[in-house]
């Protein structure tokens, strides 16, 4: 298992757009990948799950993955935070 905190970086949070694109992000990889804020944790692959936690920017959040390609799946997410602008 691999856990990353990592800082919302999109100007606006994550609406659905932003939300939509994460998902797909996350359903690519064979892991489980969640999202942790404070004591929530939620599936990234999710739409419903991920759209609950309503993030703004400036959040600070925690990437858990755990599976077969976690290291890559935890890469790719935080990669997908970092370059939201």
């Amino acid at each position: 298992m691999i856990t990353k905190p990592v800082t919302v970086k999109h100007s606006k949070g994550l609406d659905a757009r932003p939300i939509a694109l994460l998902v797909q992000e996350a359903s690519q990889y064979a892991s489980q990948v969640y999202i942790q804020v404070e004591d929530r944790k939620i599936n990234a692959k999710s739409i419903m799950g991920m759209m609950s936690l309503n993030l703004s920017e400036g959040e600070k959040v925690t990437v858990i993955t755990d599976g077969a390609d976690e290291a890559v799946a935890a890469d790719g997410i935080e990669s997908f935070f970092s370059k939201m602008k």
